[in-house]
């Protein structure tokens, strides 16, 4: 807590401490850690999920772009390179599941810490793709990295899981 400094008599400002204190208090418990934790996985999970969403036709079936993105167009920028992904029809199979699972997985806090790690695993290769997206590459790296730092929140089914185990002990 902020010290109250005193002001000198007949100043009619009032002491700076408290103030300080109650503006921090207010910005507190507008940035509660759960209401955080949500708004990350949200955030990290919406561009996957629209782009995931983009690859399929129907249920486990690509579309036609989505391979040749793979085969023709994504390139891999790697010293010596840029190369052709290997096996382009199965790096985008596992692209559109990757893009698809994790998130819904992220929204709904199941497994969030490893579907955070798939989404970190997934922007590596992202960023190895289009090396020129680097800023909103280290934003989804950083919210990646704080999901699997600080969990999913109390907004979760992990959470809502961990106190039912603990409850049944």
């Amino acid at each position: 807590m902020i010290t109250d400094d005193r002001m000198p008599a007949g100043s009619s400002f009032p002491p700076l401490g408290p103030l300080v204190d109650r503006a921090n208090h207010l910005v507190r418990s507008v940035a509660v850690p759960s209401l955080v934790q949500l708004a990350l996985r949200i955030a990290l999970a919406v561009p996957f999920w629209r782009s995931g969403v983009l690859k399929w036709a129907g249920f486990l079936q690509l579309n036609d772009t989505a391979v040749t993105l793979f085969s023709d167009e994504f390139m891999l920028h790697l010293p010596g390179g840029p190369y052709h992904f290997p096996a382009p029809a199965v790096m985008a199979f596992l692209s559109g599941c990757g893009e698809i699972m994790f998130p819904v997985l992220l929204i709904l806090g199941l497994g969030t810490r490893f579907a955070a790690l798939g989404l970190l695993f997934m922007t590596l290769i992202v960023e190895l793709t289009v090396p020129d997206g680097w800023p909103i590459h280290l934003t989804w790296a950083a919210m990646a990295l704080g999901i699997m730092a600080y969990g999913p929140g109390r907004i979760s089914l992990d959470h809502l899981l961990c106190r039912l185990r603990s409850a049944h002990r």
